[in-house]
């Protein structure tokens, strides 16, 4: 396959592929062979004007195009990502080193994300209320918010743009994509791509490709937008919540998570370890659900540490596109260094090195570390690699206790042979999600998805992305006159 397709060199504005105007230049990295894939000329205010002006001037059009109309255009995205189904896989597995097991995963959700998007098209409905007023009734219509600004990540670039797009789009709205700079295509060039061949109108989807430190900031004050969708790190998470607050902008942001896996004395050792292996490793770590802590009771700790090291010891680390590789690249020789510090920190802190791998490049294997406290860095820092940091609790309060002490609250997990049981420890964790004899990493279209505290505001998802990308406008009628006292 030949991955240098012209158009991702280029912008994607008002149907077009055009250079961007900025003097600088985005470089596209193969994370595992450190290939360059293509160089991007960026893009500039101009440029990021000219699709936000794009986007207002199409979106009436759209949110007033037939029901059937917009269906059909539905239908056919959904083929063309079908047809296009190889093609982006290999673009999710060399662009973000994806293992070809998480692009898949990732790809068939983005399928199912679209299908439920489309769904919207159905469920946007309005409500007819009684007044105290005689002869008048309130009709509150729901509709588009206008022109959506999304910015995408590069861990899930396409499934978690997609996330916003599709419903953005099924609920009346137009798009301007910024996507992350280290998958511009993946999560980004490849939208203007395939709602192009879709038949959706031009300048519905756009994508400007652009660094932060040019166009950033612009992206959420510019005027036009009137909501911006972010899924990226909390520190970027609050920057663009003061600018669209400043502003007056509503916005949907998910940012970090440092989740817990909470294995209680009762549970099933052996599934509790098969599950912590894949929440913690899928992607190489490098997922907001992932798993950040592994809290277990002080009475099966021992054994879960042995049970889930034999685990670990079997994943195999290397090419992405190799499909018994478990574990690819991280993102860039950045993020090694991160986690190397955070590691010899923590051993100089108390903490024991259970597994030790090897560091090629951006290719780390997994570490395993033990007589972790919540204080050391890879228990309170966002580990977002191949690190697993296990902590020993006296008993279940204790494992709460230690689960709450983080600014963070996005997802979790608790293991335990009884059901009932686990759902009341989950409700005592403060996070939007969590996973009863499951590990953390679960996302469902139709499902609220979300966090509390640092982990971000609004949910996504089902008829919580409805409320989320739409408005409401309340609409009295008066039949007949009404009388005042004047």
């Amino acid at each position: 396959m030949n991955l240098l397709l012209q158009n991702f060199t280029k912008q994607f504005i008002n149907g077009q592929w055009k250079e961007g105007g900025s003097s600088k230049v985005i470089q596209n990295y193969n994370p595992y062979s450190g290939e360059e894939m293509l160089t991007i000329q960026a893009a500039n205010k101009d440029d990021l004007n000219e699709a936000y002006e794009a986007a207002q001037q199409v979106q009436p059009v759209w949110e007033a195009m037939s029901l059937a109309e917009k269906k059909q255009r539905f239908e056919r995205l959904v083929k063309v990502l079908e047809e296009k189904r190889e093609n982006i896989i290999q673009w999710i597995v060399q662009e973000s080193g994806s293992s070809l097991l998480k692009a898949t995963i990732e790809f068939e959700s983005s399928v199912t994300m679209v299908k439920e998007s489309s769904s919207f098209l159905t469920r946007i409905t309005g409500q007819i209320l009684p007044s105290y007023v005689p002869n008048k009734e309130h009709r509150i219509y729901r509709t588009a918010k206008g022109v959506i600004g999304v910015i995408g990540p590069w861990n899930f670039p396409f499934l978690l743009t997609m996330r916003s797009v599709a419903p953005a789009i099924a609920t009346g709205n137009s798009v301007v994509i910024k996507p992350a700079s280290d998958t511009p295509v993946t999560s980004g060039l490849l939208f203007g791509e395939i709602f192009k061949e879709a038949g959706f109108p031009e300048g519905l989807v756009n994508v400007i490709v652009g660094r932060g430190s040019e166009i950033g900031d612009a992206f959420v004050a510019h005027p036009i937008p009137s909501m911006i969708s972010f899924t990226g790190s909390t520190e970027v998470g609050r920057r663009i919540g003061e600018i669209a607050g400043k502003n007056l902008k509503d916005v949907a942001l998910e940012l970090g998570g440092n989740n817990v896996m909470v294995v209680l004395k009762d549970a099933n050792i052996k599934q509790a370890a098969k599950a912590a292996a894949f929440g913690k490793f899928l992607h190489q770590g490098q997922i907001c659900m992932a798993l950040n802590r592994i809290i277990v009771d002080q009475a099966i700790h021992d054994e879960f540490v042995e049970e889930f090291t034999e685990i670990v010891k079997e994943l195999k680390t290397g090419d992405p596109a190799d499909l018994t590789t478990f574990i690819g690249p991280l993102i860039n020789e950045e993020q090694v260094e991160r986690l190397q510090q955070d590691i010899q920190d923590s051993v100089a802190q108390g903490a024991q090195i259970q597994l030790e791998g090897t560091v090629d490049r951006c290719l780390m294997q997994p570490v395993i570390l033990t007589n972790v406290s919540n204080g050391m860095p890879v228990a309170k820092n966002e580990i977002f690699g191949p690190v697993a940091p296990i902590i020993k609790a006296a008993d279940e309060e204790e494992a709460i206790q230690i689960a709450n002490d983080s600014p963070y609250g996005l997802s979790g997990s608790v293991f335990t042979e009884n059901l009932h049981h686990g759902v009341e420890v989950a409700k005592k964790i403060k996070t939007g999600m969590i996973h009863v004899n499951d590990q953390s990493v679960n996302d469902e279209a139709h499902v609220s998805f979300g966090g509390e505290k640092d982990s971000g505001i609004g949910r996504f998802n089902g008829e919580w992305a409805i409320e989320k990308f739409t408005t409401v406008k309340w609409i009295s009628v008066q039949n007949g006159y009404r009388e005042y006292p004047i």
